[in-house]
C-alpha cells in the first residue's frame, strides 16, 4: 500500500516532488534542530489520486490519524481536548512555490467547548474568541464557498459598533458576539451548522487544500508562470502556535538578503500580536524587521542566528515565516525566496566572491527572463514632477497606465493599466498578470502583492498609507483621482507620479550599448561577470536577425557573431516599391530586365553597408520570400480607387493596371502560394540579380580591405530539386564576380517535407536554418496571424497549450521535426553547418532545446542576443548538472 504521510523528521529538502516545497523544508529544519513546531507531511501522491478519484485515497485517514498521535504527544495536548486543547494549521506546499494561490486554515480543533479551554489554559479569553472566529472564516470560505466579504461586513460592522478602528481593539464580549455573527452567515450559506466534530475540520481541510490545487487563480499562476499541471499539492498538517497572543507575540517575514536589490543586511516585516496570515495579506501595516531588535531583543538574536544558519545551508537567499509565540521563537517555514531580476544577478555574483557556490551555479541561479526584464527602460527622474505619495518600493520597473480598481477591469482594459487596491488577494491574480503594475495602499515588501509581482517581474509599490481608496476613486495628497486617469509608479523607489513619466532605456542596455561601464555598480558587475562566462561556457554561438548596417552594429555591440537572417524583401520597401511594381508590372523580358537592373545597384549598397558593419562575421542573405503581392497596395484598397474612379467617369489609369496584377496574382493563402525558392524559379532574373548584388558587394569590401564572410540562404526549399535549380544558377553567377570571396549556399528548413527529407537536401546545401515560424505553421495546420487572437486563449484555459508555440518550441512536433532535420542533414554531410532563425531563437526555453539537439547557432532580433547569450552558457551547465530547467 502507498505511503501517504511523513513526519517532519523522516523527510529532507531534496523530496519536494514528493512533500512540496514547504514540507521538504519543513522537514529539513527539524533535521536541523531548529525550533519547528511538530507536524507532518501528506504527500503530492495523495493529492493526485484525491483529484483523480474525487474521495480520499484508501489507507489515507488512517495514517493522518497515526501521524496526528505523534504529533499530539510531540506537543502535549490532543485535539479536541475540552481543557487544553491542541490546534492545528492546514497549509498547502507544492514543489514550486505559489504564494496565496492555494489554501491555508489555521486555528483547527476550536469548537463551542474547546473554545473555552483554550481561554481558561491561555489566561486571555480575547484571544481564545478571535482565533475562533478566524477558523469560521477560514473553513467557511474555503471548505464551504462562503464568501469572504459577508464575515468582512459583520467584522466591520463588530469595530464600528465597538467604536474601534482595528481588529486587534476588540475586546473578547465583542469577539464572542461576532463568532454568533459569523455562525448565521456560516448557516445562511450552508444550511447547517459549524463543524463541532474537530477530526471533521481537520478532514475538510485536507480535501479543500487537495482540491485548491485546481482553483482558477492557481491553475491561471501555473500557466503564467510554466509550471507543470499535473504536479499535486502536498498538505502540511503542523501543531498552531500563535502570534495574537499579546505585545510578547507576534509574527514575521525574514530574508537572508534584499529580494528587490540583493543587498546585504536585515530585511523583513514584522506584525506584534498577529498571526501570518496577517502579514501576507498585507491587511496592517508592518514594522521593519530590525525592529524586532527593540521589541523583543533575545528573539530577534536568535533570529539572526537561524537565518545565518539557513543561508549557509541552502546556499541562496532564503525566505523566513517565523512567529513569536509569548517570547518563544518558532520557525514555519523557509524556501529559497523569489527576488527580482536585478537581486537574482547581485546575489549569484556575491555568492560566488564568498566562496559558496561556482560561476556554473551561479548562471542557474538568473535566467534570460530576468535579464530581459532589466532591459526593460525605467523613468527619467529629471521629467518627473514631484511625487504624489511614496510607498514600498516592492518590485523594481517603471510602469504608466490607466487607474483600475479591481481585477476584472484590469482584465478588460485594452491599454495599459495600474492596478491600485487597498491590498490584493489571490483572487486578484488575473488583474495583477493584465497591468503594467500594482499600487496598494497597505502591505509590506512580504505582502500578497509583493511576492506575486516579484516572481512575475512586475513593477509594484506598496504601503502607500495615503492613499484613501474608496469606489472608483483614490484621494491622495488633496488630489482625486478616479478610474482612468494615467499614473506612473517607480518600484525602485516607491513613488507615484500623476501623469506619464517619460522613460529612459536600462542602465543594462546602456551597458550593452557601450555607453556604460560596468565599474563600480553591482548590478552591471554581475551582468557583465556571468555573461562573460556565460559566453565562455556556451556551445550554441548566438547571431542577430539584421537587415540593415544600424542594426547589425547593434547586433554586435549586444555580442552577436554573425547575421543569421538579413530578410532581403526589406530591402525593397520605402521609395523602391515602385521599381518592384515595374518588376512585377513587366510584360516583356526586356522590362523586367530594366527593373531588375535598377534594384541591382541598390541591393549592392545596402549588402556593402551590412557586410561592413559585421566585418569577419558571417551574414546569411536570405533571398527574396513573401510573394510579390505584398509589395503592392491591398485588393480592397485598389478596388475601392478604382470603382470611385470610374462612378466619376474617369480612367482608372495606373490603378487599374496594379489592380488586375493584384487580382492574377491574389491567393486564398499566400503563406503556402507563390513566394520563397518558387519565386526564383517562376520570376527568371530575380533571385539572379540578388546573388549578383551579394557578390558585387562582398567583392567590392575585399578590394576595400574587409573580410565579408556572406553566404546565400534559399527559403522555403521542399524539395532537393528546387534547390540544385537555384544553387546551379548562383554558382555560375558567383563565378563571375572577379574578386568575389568564397560564398557558401544553403536552405532554409521550413516545410515539413524538407526536414523529413533533409538528407537528400544535404547533398546541395552547406547549411541548414531553420524558419521555425512557418515550420511551426505548417506543422501545426494554422497561420499565426489567423489564429493567435482566435483561440490560442482559450486552448491554454483547456491545457491544450502550455505556452503559444510560436513564442517556446513546440518539442514533440516541430522539435520532433529539427531532431529528424539535424540527423538526416549531418548524416549525408557530416560538416553541415545548422541555426535557427526563427524569434524562437531568442526564448530562453527554446535556446536550451536547441542546445540539446545539436545545433551550431540561434539568431535572433538584436535586442533579443544578450538573452540568447546568457541562455546558451545556462543550457551547458544544465545538461551538465542534470538539473530541472523549467
Amino acid at each position: 500500500m502507498s505511503r501517504y504521510v511523513y513526519d517532519f523528521i523522516d523527510g529532507n529538502k531534496d523530496l519536494k516532488d514528493l512533500l512540496g516545497g514547504k514540507g521538504a523544508n519543513l522537514a529539513e529544519m527539524t533535521r536541523m534542530g531548529l525550533p519547528v513546531p511538530p507536524g507532518f507531511t501528506i504527500t503530492t501522491d495523495a493529492c493526485k489520486e484525491y483529484l483523480h478519484t474525487g474521495a480520499m485515497p484508501t489507507g489515507l485517514l488512517g495514517e493522518v490519524e497515526h501521524h496526528l498521535r505523534q504529533l499530539q504527544a510531540s506537543a502535549g495536548r490532543n485535539l479536541g481536548d475540552p481543557h487544553d486543547p491542541l490546534l492545528l494549521s492546514v497549509r498547502s506546499g507544492a514543489k514550486f512555490s505559489m504564494p496565496g494561490m492555494m489554501e491555508t486554515i489555521l486555528d483547527i480543533g476550536l469548537n463551542d467547548t474547546t473554545v473555552a479551554g483554550l481561554a481558561h489554559q491561555s489566561g486571555d479569553g480575547r484571544f481564545a474568541w478571535d482565533s475562533y472566529r478566524r477558523l469560521i472564516q477560514m473553513l467557511g470560505k474555503t471548505v464551504f464557498d462562503v464568501p469572504g466579504e459577508d464575515f468582512e461586513v459583520e467584522l466591520t460592522m463588530a469595530r464600528t459598533a465597538a467604536g474601534v478602528t482595528s481588529d486587534a481593539e476588540l475586546d473578547t464580549a465583542h469577539l464572542m458576539d461576532l463568532v454568533e455573527s459569523y455562525k448565521k452567515v456560516f448557516h445562511a450559506h450552508t444550511g447547517r451548522e459549524f463543524p463541532q466534530a474537530v477530526h471533521e475540520q481537520l478532514y475538510l481541510s485536507i480535501g479543500a487544500v487537495f482540491r485548491s490545487w485546481n482553483a482558477t487563480r492557481a491553475v491561471l499562476y501555473r500557466r503564467q508562470e510554466r509550471i507543470p499541471q499535473d504536479l499535486g499539492t502536498a498538505v502540511n498538517v503542523m501543531a498552531m502556535v500563535f502570534g495574537n497572543r499579546g505585545a510578547d507575540s507576534g509574527t514575521g517575514v525574514a530574508f537572508t538578503r534584499d529580494p528587490a536589490t540583493g543587498r546585504r543586511g536585515v530585511y523583513g516585516d514584522y506584525l506584534q500580536n498577529a498571526q501570518g496570515e496577517d502579514v501576507v495579506a498585507g491587511i496592517r501595516n508592518t514594522v521593519s524587521l530590525a525592529e524586532l531588535a527593540g521589541i523583543d531583543p533575545q528573539s530577534y538574536v536568535q533570529l539572526l542566528s537561524i537565518m545565518q544558519r539557513l543561508e549557509q545551508h541552502y546556499r541562496d537567499l532564503c525566505d523566513i515565516e517565523f512567529t513569536i509565540e509569548n517570547g518563544k521563537l518558532w520557525m514555519l517555514q523557509t524556501r529559497v525566496g523569489k527576488r527580482t531580476p536585478a537581486a537574482a544577478f547581485v546575489i549569484a555574483a556575491q555568492l560566488v566572491d564568498e566562496g559558496t557556490i561556482t560561476l556554473d551555479e551561479a548562471l542557474q541561479r538568473v535566467s534570460g527572463e530576468q535579464l530581459a526584464q532589466l532591459m526593460f527602460p525605467s523613468f527619467d527622474k529629471s521629467a518627473a514632477p514631484p511625487p504624489l505619495v511614496t510607498g514600498i518600493p516592492a518590485s523594481p520597473g517603471a510602469a504608466v497606465g490607466g487607474i483600475v480598481f479591481d481585477s476584472a477591469s484590469a482584465a478588460a482594459a485594452t491599454g495599459p493599466v495600474i492596478l491600485v487596491r487597498r491590498e490584493t488577494n489571490p483572487d486578484d491574480l488575473p488583474g495583477m498578470i493584465a497591468a503594467q503594475g500594482i499600487l496598494t495602499a497597505r502591505g509590506g515588501k512580504t505582502s500578497h502583492a509583493a511576492v506575486v509581482a516579484r516572481g512575475m517581474g512586475k513593477t509594484c509599490v506598496c504601503g502607500a498609507e495615503q492613499l484613501d481608496i474608496r469606489d472608483n476613486e483614490v484621494v491622495v495628497a488633496g488630489r482625486s483621482l478616479h478610474a482612468g486617469d494615467i499614473i506612473s509608479i517607480d518600484g525602485t523607489t516607491g513613488h507615484v507620479y500623476p501623469g506619464a513619466v517619460p522613460v529612459h532605456p536600462s542602465k543594462v542596455v546602456r551597458y550593452f550599448e557601450g555607453d556604460l561601464t560596468a565599474h563600480g555598480d553591482p548590478l552591471l558587475s554581475a551582468v557583465e561577470r556571468l555573461m562573460i562566462h556565460a559566453d565562455h561556457t556556451a556551445r550554441l554561438g548566438v547571431h542577430a536577425n539584421a537587415d540593415t548596417a544600424p542594426d547589425a552594429a547593434r547586433a554586435r555591440r549586444f555580442g552577436a557573431t554573425g547575421i543569421g537572417l538579413c530578410r532581403t524583401e526589406h530591402m525593397f520597401l520605402g521609395d523602391r516599391r515602385v521599381l518592384v511594381e515595374r518588376l512585377i508590372l513587366a510584360d516583356s523580358d526586356i522590362e523586367r530586365a530594366a527593373a531588375l537592373d535598377a534594384l541591382l545597384p541598390l541591393q549592392r549598397a545596402d549588402f556593402e553597408e551590412l557586410f561592413q558593419a559585421m566585418d569577419g562575421q558571417p551574414v546569411t542573405v536570405r533571398l527574396i520570400d513573401p510573394p510579390l503581392h505584398e509589395f503592392l497596395p491591398p485588393l480592397e484598397e485598389l478596388t475601392a480607387r478604382v470603382a470611385r474612379a470610374e462612378a466619376l467617369g474617369e480612367e482608372p489609369g495606373r490603378d487599374g493596371v496594379l489592380l488586375a496584377a493584384v487580382r492574377r496574382m491574389h491567393e486564398q493563402n499566400p503563406m503556402l502560394g507563390l513566394r520563397g525558392v518558387r519565386l526564383g524559379l517562376v520570376i527568371p532574373g530575380l533571385f539572379a540579380m540578388q546573388v549578383k548584388a551579394v557578390a558585387q558587394a562582398a567583392a567590392a569590401r575585399v578590394a576595400a580591405g574587409g573580410d565579408p564572410r556572406p553566404e546565400i540562404m534559399v527559403p522555403l526549399v521542399g524539395a532537393v530539386q528546387e534547390l540544385e535549380t537555384v544553387r546551379a544558377e548562383a554558382e555560375s553567377i558567383l563565378a563571375s564576380v572577379p574578386g568575389a570571396p568564397p560564398i557558401r549556399i544553403g536552405t532554409m528548413i521550413e516545410v515539413p517535407r524538407a526536414a523529413l527529407t533533409a538528407g537528400e537536401i544535404a547533398g546541395a546545401a552547406e547549411f541548414f536554418s531553420f524558419g521555425t515560424n512557418d515550420l511551426t505553421q505548417m506543422t501545426w495546420g494554422f497561420s499565426r496571424d489567423d489564429v493567435e487572437g482566435a483561440f490560442f486563449g482559450r486552448y491554454q484555459d483547456l491545457g491544450i497549450f502550455a505556452a503559444s508555440p510560436f513564442e517556446t518550441i513546440d518539442v514533440d512536433g516541430v522539435g520532433a521535426l529539427v531532431r529528424t532535420a539535424v540527423e538526416r542533414g549531418r548524416a549525408a554531410r557530416p560538416d553541415l553547418t545548422v541555426g535557427v532563425c526563427g524569434e524562437h531563437g531568442g526564448d530562453p526555453a527554446s535556446v536550451r532545446f536547441f542546445d540539446g539537439a545539436g545545433l551550431d547557432y540561434v539568431s535572433c532580433s538584436p535586442f533579443r542576443v544578450p538573452i540568447a547569450r546568457l541562455e546558451a552558457g545556462r543550457a551547458v551547465v544544465a545538461g551538465a548538472a542534470g538539473s530541472d530547467s523549467r
